[in-house]
Parts: C-alpha cells; sequence; structure tokens
C-alpha cells in the first residue's frame, strides 16, 4: 500500500503509492457531544475528586472517555471504552509512589536524586508500553477491541533517549555539589548550558522516536498502522513554528506599544492641561496589553497542533487503509482564542464547552481511507480474531499511567 523511500534526517518525504480513488471509501468521523452534556459529567468528577483528595480521578476520567468515545463516531459507528477504574487507580498509585520517591532522594542529595532518576528511566518504558496496551484493548469500534503491538525493546528505543539530557544535567548538578574551582564552576556552567541547549534541540528527534513507535503499533486485527513521516519533518514543523512565533511577537509587540504610546501620550495631555486621567482609559490599556501578550503565546500552540495532526495521521496507514487530517489553523487559533476568552470570563466554567469544541474540531477533521467496505473491513478485522487478543492484553496490563 506504501512505500518507504526515505533514511535518516534527511530523507526525501514518503509518499503513498494508492492516491484517493474510487478504490477508496472514506469514512468520516463525526462527534456529536455537547458542552452542556459534559458540563454535568465534569463538574461532578471535579467535585467528587476534591472530595476524595483525588482518589476518585480514576472513575472521573473512565467516565471522561466514555462519554468522548461514545460521542465519536465513525461511519455512523460509535467508538466504547470499557477501562476498569480500580485498576487504573493501582497504575496511578504506583506513579505516585515513584514521584514520591524521587522527589524525596532530590531533597536528601542530588546523588540520590540521580539515582532515583536513573530507577525511573529504567521502569517508565515499561509502564509506558502497558498503558498504550490498557488503552487500545480498552477500546473498541463496531464490538471488536483495538490493540497495541509494540514490545518492550521498542518502549525503551523510543523512550530512553528522553532521559538521557535529564541524566547528564544530574550529573551535572550532582558534580557540582562539591565545593569545586572557580574553572571548574564555569566549565560545570557551561556544561548545564550545553546540556539545556542540546535538549531544545533534540525535541524534534526525541518527540519522532516517541511517536513512530505509538503510530506504528496501533492494531485493529491484523491491520496493523505505520509511521512514514521522516525526521525531517518533525524539525520542519517545529522550525515553521519557531517562526510564527517571531513573527506574532513582533506583531503584537507593535500593537502594544502602539497602544502604549497612544495611552502615555493622553496622560501627559490631561496632566498639562489639568485634567485628570481616565482611570477607566489607563486600566483598559493594560487589559489590552495583557491580552496581546497572552495572545503572543497562545498564536503558536494551534499552529503547531494543526501542522503536527495533519503530519502524523496524514502518514499513518496500514493495511486496506490510511488516515487523512486536513486541521486548518486559522479555524483552530479562532477556536483557541474564543475558548481562552470564554474561560476567563467565566472563571474556568466554559472548560467543559472548551474541551468538547476542541474534539470536534480535531476529530471532524480526520477521515479514513479504505480500500475495504466498512462491513468487508470489519469482517476481516474479525476473522483475525483481534478481539480476544485486545481482552487478554486489557485483563493482563491492567495499568493506566495517565499519558
Amino acid at each position: 500500500m506504501m512505500q518507504s523511500s526515505w533514511s535518516g534526517a534527511n530523507a526525501i518525504e514518503p509518499r503513498f503509492d494508492m492516491p484517493e480513488s474510487a478504490r477508496e471509501r472514506r469514512l468520516d468521523i463525526r462527534f456529536t457531544g455537547s458542552g452542556s452534556e459534559y458540563f454535568r459529567i465534569w463538574i461532578v468528577n471535579l467535585l467528587l475528586t476534591i472530595v476524595t483528595l483525588s482518589l476518585y480521578h480514576p472513575w472521573a476520567k473512565v467516565r471522561r472517555l466514555r462519554y468522548f468515545h461514545g460521542n465519536t463516531l465513525v461511519d455512523g459507528h460509535a467508538l466504547d471504552f470499557h477501562g476498569d477504574p480500580k485498576k487504573m487507580l493501582r497504575g496511578y498509585l504506583f506513579v505516585a509512589l515513584l514521584a514520591l520517591i524521587y522527589s524525596v532522594a532530590t531533597r536528601f542529595s542530588p546523588v540520590a536524586g540521580l539515582v532515583a532518576f536513573g530507577i525511573m528511566a529504567v521502569i517508565w518504558p515499561m509502564l509506558f508500553k502497558a498503558s498504550m496496551q490498557f488503552k487500545l484493548a480498552n477500546t473498541s469500534w463496531r464490538g471488536l477491541r483495538f490493540r497495541f503491538k509494540g514490545d518492550v525493546a521498542g518502549a525503551y528505543k523510543a523512550m530512553l533517549p528522553l532521559f538521557v539530557p535529564g541524566l547528564l544535567f544530574l550529573f551535572v548538578v550532582a558534580w557540582g555539589d562539591k565545593p569545586p574551582s572557580q574553572d571548574v564552576s564555569e566549565s560545570l556552567g557551561f556544561a548545564a548550558l550545553a546540556v539545556i541547549g542540546a535538549s531544545v534541540l533534540l525535541v524534534p528527534l526525541l518527540l519522532w522516536n516517541l511517536k513512530k513507535y505509538q503510530h506504528g503499533n496501533y492494531a485493529l486485527g491484523q491491520v496493523q498502522t505505520r509511521l512514514q513521516a521522516s525526521r525531517g519533518s518533525f524539525y520542519a514543523v517545529f522550525f515553521k513554528t519557531i517562526g510564527v512565533s517571531i513573527l506574532a511577537g513582533i506583531a503584537l509587540s507593535i500593537v502594544l506599544g502602539v497602544v502604549m504610546a497612544a495611552g502615555f501620550a493622553g496622560v501627559l495631555t490631561l496632566g498639562s492641561t489639568g485634567g485628570k486621567p481616565n482611570v477607566a482609559v489607563i486600566i483598559a490599556g493594560i487589559a489590552l496589553g495583557f491580552l496581546l501578550m497572552v495572545g503572543m503565546q497562545l498564536i503558536p500552540r494551534p499552529y503547531f497542533e494543526s501542522r503536527m495532526q495533519n503530519l502524523l495521521w496524514g502518514r499513518t496507514a496500514g493495511d486496506h487503509l490510511r488516515f487523512k487530517s486536513e486541521l486548518r489553523f486559522a479555524p483552530l487559533l479562532w477556536l483557541t482564542l474564543k475558548n481562552w476568552f470564554l474561560m476567563v470570563v467565566t472563571l474556568g466554567l466554559y472548560w467543559p464547552f472548551a474541551k468538547v469544541a476542541l474534539a470536534r474540531i480535531r476529530l471532524q477533521a480526520v477521515a479514513v481511507l479504505s480500500t475495504l467496505s466498512i462491513d468487508q473491513l470489519h469482517d476481516h478485522v474479525r476473522l483475525a480474531g483481534g478481539d480476544a487478543a485486545g481482552d487478554a492484553a486489557g485483563d493482563f496490563f491492567g495499568i493506566d499511567i495517565g499519558l
């Protein structure tokens, strides 16, 4: 179905050999949830989570996932989530214990923190793999369970590079805990800066590594997906996002400067004529400046999310099917600004409505293109026995770490 023609970071983008044609059937995704419905679920979840000191969180998450899955229709058929909150609670408590041990170790000494971080680096890939299996095995479509076919070795390969910069940084901190000479202190400072700089430059590579593992191991029966996006395409999205951030910062800074200059000139004019400055005008100017600064932070995020979603799902495919994503930046930016404005005005109570609106725009931008009809695809998966495998994985890997 697909051929890969790339190798390495400077590879040529892979192409799909099967173009959109009459051979493919488009399975649209619709989201039918409403903000008012989800608000009732959200407010109950919030109150019970607070009352139980967060112990209710797994039950709250199951209610949330069942609502969003149940309102996500693929070709008219809803998804479903079958997770057991008790199993999820076990996973959350285990992760909380690891976090507590790490926190205590770092307070005790940098060396102890380094050791604790190393232990977490060894355990975390196994937990991540188990979590992915749990989530996929407890998600179904038309009565068939999904699966995650990644192995432990693949999880280590995908996730261990994420811990390398952190281990280097903690090593620098532990070494610097001793009273060194001035030259050694400067060397350690440069080493710490180098680690931080390398970490920033490695982010696209590390994200590609992780997504390659995830999107390359989704399965429904014998239909397994694979991600054919190059490392270079991830770096391109990151660098373009940085460019958008710079342009947004320049544009908003100019607008903010003009507003502040106009307000300052008005205050000076009133002062020279003996008049009193209009407090409302000053407050409005300050509020506008604050909103512009917030906007400078909000603009790059929807750009990155839209481009990354289109890249990931546009390059994810399997035998007999592929995905297509057409999430546009402008509508997502407008929705993001609208959601944040209404959340500020309502003191956060608009958050469930924002969550539903965001899910709708992101999900309905994705479609599944299949060479089989919906019934043929369903029969193909059922004959492969994927549902039983999904049940087994869900029972054995009963853990969720919230990723």
